[in-house]
């Protein structure tokens, strides 16, 4: 009785928790308005269990029972159904991966989230394209897409508008946006955009629109047939991490230069044969170099002093967070800058996250700025006390309490606040590149070893 009696209660808490369905939780906010969840855990302390995982980046989504991973292993694309009580791998299925596109370091073919309806699971792949499969692990459908014309690796998860599977691909050529039915996977919609490369995960916005940013522009596309429905220029060129949208308002961070690095910056370190090009064999493996010399030009792969400023020229704008207002006027989307802070800010790659009126951007090397909502103004800008080092992860929170977990596998837990304060910092010994996801008092962490939930009294 005293076990049925467990059972019926863990069964209540999951069915009360709040949905974690896509990257960073409701519509990419990164906080939960679910309570109970620890400060203290590791291995051994407040830990549920922990499950092995294969290769990958992604982070956990959850349904009541369930949690969803992606992974990537000797040739092949999994997709693993773990059972969120016990974390018993249910099933894992894969397809055989049929080709690998290069990109940045931090990339990975497993680095994008999957996405679920409760059910299902719809996960996409770069190297594949996207996948269905429901609760019990049959393949519901699958859509082949790519290659793509990118120089760093595409990086916006898919997300759910209803019936239909959102798919962002911001490339350096041939833009698009696509709607895929839930049902079948087929293409409801595809929309060209302008924008180039980029890599953040579309909002939701009301009940029929999609919110983007990436290079250089502000976007706004219907859900239904996937039209624009507002633009905004003046975005930072380069947006690697995703935006949040809280009561009305969007905030991003994103890179830009003032001016761009001369030509012979580059020379004086990689030009070999002193001939004033840079050739594949002296710019090797250098992504942001080999793009440019792919996709600028002439297109011979070799980088001249005029493609490098041909493509310069594209990456000039605000380094930094921006905030933008949204709202319906007329039965049409009106979108304007609020503001944009002043100070550049580098090394910066998880999205920002906002709560109860402040803005949190964490930087490189365990840095933490502090931003006032309404004005942009900056608070504060200091060290999370150990726990430095580099971050991926983006930080989420509940009651008042945020996560922050970096490269080198410990997980700050900070009290919110103009005076931010750390009451803990959890090590786990191992990289963590995914974010979590908190719902109904649990952790999910997801890291280079495995992937484990943390819940008090365990």
């Amino acid at each position: 009785m005293k076990l049925l009696g467990w059972a019926v209660l863990l069964a209540c808490v999951a069915a009360q928790a709040e949905s974690w369905n896509r990257f960073r939780g409701p519509n990419g906010s990164g906080v939960s308005a679910d309570k109970g969840f620890p400060v203290v855990f590791g291995k051994g302390k407040n830990m549920a269990w922990r499950a092995a995982g294969r290769p990958g980046k992604s982070s956990p989504v959850l349904t009541r029972t369930r949690v969803f991973l992606t992974g990537a292993d000797d040739g092949k694309l999994y997709t693993q159904c773990f059972d969120r009580a016990r974390g018993k791998l249910l099933w894992e299925r894969f397809e055989t991966q049929p080709r690998q596109e290069r990109g940045n370091r931090l990339n990975h073919a497993a680095a994008l989230s999957p996405v679920t309806d409760g059910e299902n699971v719809y996960a996409f792949f770069k190297d594949y394209g996207l996948v269905s499969y429901d609760g019990a692990g049959k393949m519901r459908w699958k859509a082949p897409l790519g290659p793509w014309t990118v120089s760093m690796g595409l990086g916006g998860s898919p997300v759910l508008a209803g019936d239909t599977v959102v798919m962002l691909a911001d490339q350096l050529e041939n833009s698009f946006i696509a709607g895929f039915s839930a049902r079948n996977g087929e293409m409801k919609w595809k929309t060209p955009r302008e924008e180039g490369e980029g890599w953040a995960t579309p909002l939701l916005f009301g009940d029929g629109l999609l919110l983007t940013v990436s290079r250089g522009l502000f976007g706004a596309h219907g859900v239904k047939r996937g039209e624009r429905a507002a633009t905004l220029s003046g975005i930072s060129p380069a947006i690697v991490a995703s935006p949040v949208l809280v009561d009305g308002t969007l905030y991003y961070f994103g890179y830009g230069n003032e001016e761009p690095p001369p030509f012979s910056s580059r020379l004086e370190r990689l030009d070999k044969n002193k001939d004033g090009k840079l050739q594949p064999e002296e710019y090797g493996d250098d992504a942001f170099l080999r793009s440019m010399a792919k996709y600028n030009g002439n297109r011979d792969m070799i980088v001249d002093r005029e493609e490098w400023d041909e493509r310069q020229q594209g990456i000039l704008g605000h380094n930094g967070v921006m905030a933008i207002r949204v709202e319906m006027e007329g039965g049409k989307l009106r979108a304007r800058e609020l503001w944009r802070t002043p100070k550049a800010l580098n090394s910066v790659i998880p999205s920002p996250l906002v709560l109860e009126g402040i803005v949190y951007v964490v930087r490189n090397g365990g840095i933490l700025l502090t931003l006032a909502a309404a004005s942009g103004r900056i608070i504060e800008e200091r060290r999370i006390t150990g726990a430095l080092g580099g971050y991926s992860s983006s930080p989420v929170a509940a009651e008042g309490k945020i996560y922050f977990a970096n490269e080198d596998g410990k997980v700050a837990v900070v009290k919110a606040g103009r005076e931010w304060e750390v009451l803990a910092v959890n090590e786990l010994d191992e990289a963590i590149h995914a974010t979590p996801a908190l719902s109904g008092g649990q952790v999910y962490l997801r890291t280079s070893e495995g992937l484990y939930r943390f819940e008090e009294g365990q």
